[in-house]
């Protein structure tokens, strides 16, 4: 088995919030992570190079011979030709400033280099012929996720038979529609015809839904009744859907359960979106829309015409809520009240239209239990100290709160 070691370069602080409780492998495009799909593609076993307060809980594993990625790389037929055929000592590089995409290193070479002491005996392969796919920027997540919902179907599905679709269902198209163990659904309509539908292992379809490929229902999953989810669209594990959904991803333990509109978003882990809230993904005036930039502290032009909801983990927004187009709103956030909020919301804010204060760690902390609890999961030593870590990062974008 390999051993792969998966490592967060610049563009993690592109991805964030996503990123500040998560390494960039860690971000879901398609059906997998960009972990899982090294994972599976290449018969090996992942671990990390990340930030320093994520190692507790993304720990690194380094063994005698390592294949090194870079964790925003998707695994394209070119660059995973590439990958398997990496030779001892051999890193591939791209453009001009010959970027690491992935290298074959052994122990003492890893150790070397993680401490900035570049190994002379490593040669460099250019691969600007083949360019190197990479989830670079928050909007990648959601354009590259029907094609990337389409690899990830045919990686899993390849092979197998699906489980049995009921006859309660009405099928449309000649797309292929895969069902997992322990998946139940019934009566409701699944439209093949421009994209695979997914439907992970003990997944819910409820009666009346209208799913349209590609599309993917991750393993217990829920999609509520009379839902519309358009293609290129994931429900990630353990997430709930409900309304209209279009181009979106929904990570584990998420839920958008009730009438309302989301479009070209991506929403974190642990998150809750009220019953009726819904999101603009168009301006008025068609023009590209811009997105809060974490690196350059401004917002920046995406080349998106549409583009919606940016959510990190843990963060809530109350019935009725409006979002405005490109809105970034951080981790641990709590938004609510009438009026469109300002399109960026940091971290551990709390409050809507008319202003924020700042939510208090300590009652963030009891909110994350107490939801936690009720999926049986507990809010651990190592994901408590992440939370910590972000709360302080991340004042710098609280201006409401008093200089130190």
């Amino acid at each position: 088995m390999r051993n792969l070691i998966l490592f967060d370069s610049d563009i993690r602080d592109r991805l964030l919030p996503l990123t500040y409780t998560r390494p960039v492998c860690e971000l879901r495009v398609g059906i997998l992570s960009i972990r899982e799909k090294w994972e599976k593609h290449l018969g090996g076993k992942a671990s990390y190079i990340t930030q320093d307060y994520l190692n507790e809980k993304y720990p690194i594993n380094i063994s005698s011979d390592n294949y090194v990625i870079n964790g925003s790389l998707l695994p394209t037929d070119d660059i995973l030709r590439l990958v398997k055929d990496l030779k001892p000592s051999v890193a591939l590089l791209h453009g001009e400033s010959e970027d690491l995409i992935a290298a074959r290193l052994t122990q003492d070479q890893f150790t070397r280099l993680i401490e900035n002491n570049d190994p002379d005996d490593i040669s460099g392969l250019k691969i600007d012929k083949f360019p190197p796919r990479l989830v670079d920027s928050l909007t990648k997540i959601f354009t590259y996720n029907g094609s990337e919902i389409e690899s990830d179907f045919n990686l899993l599905t390849r092979g197998r038979t699906s489980a049995p679709l009921s006859a309660t269902n009405t099928l449309i198209g000649d797309g292929p529609v895969f069902l997992e163990e322990g998946a139940w659904v019934e009566g409701a309509t699944l439209n093949a015809q421009n994209g695979p539908i997914y439907i992970g292992k003990n997944a819910t379809v409820m009666e009346g839904s209208m799913l349209r490929g590609p599309i993917a229902v991750c393993d217990n999953a829920t999609i509520k009744m009379g839902a519309k989810i358009y293609g290129e669209t994931t429900i990630g594990p353990w997430s709930k859907a409900g309304g209209e959904i279009g181009n979106s991803v929904l990570y584990a333990y998420s839920n958008k359960g009730h009438d309302g509109y989301l479009g070209n978003s991506v929403i974190g882990e642990w998150c809750n979106i009220g019953a009726d809230t819904n999101v603009s993904n168009l301006k008025n005036n068609y023009t590209e829309v811009r997105l809060w930039d974490y690196p350059s502290q401004r917002f920046q032009p995406t080349g998106e015409q549409f583009c919606g909801l940016i959510m990190g983990d843990h963060s809530k927004c109350g019935i009725n809520t409006m979002f405005n187009t490109g809105t970034v709103v951080g981790v641990s956030a709590n938004i609510f009240g009438d009026g469109y909020p300002r399109n960026f919301i940091p971290s551990f804010a709390w409050g809507g239209a008319s202003g924020f204060s700042t939510y208090d760690l300590e009652k963030a902390y009891d909110t994350a239990e107490k939801v936690m609890a009720r999926r049986s999961q507990n809010l651990s030593h190592a994901e408590r100290l992440i939370l910590m870590r972000v709360f302080e990062d991340s004042a710098v974008h609280r201006r409401w709160e008093p200089k130190k």
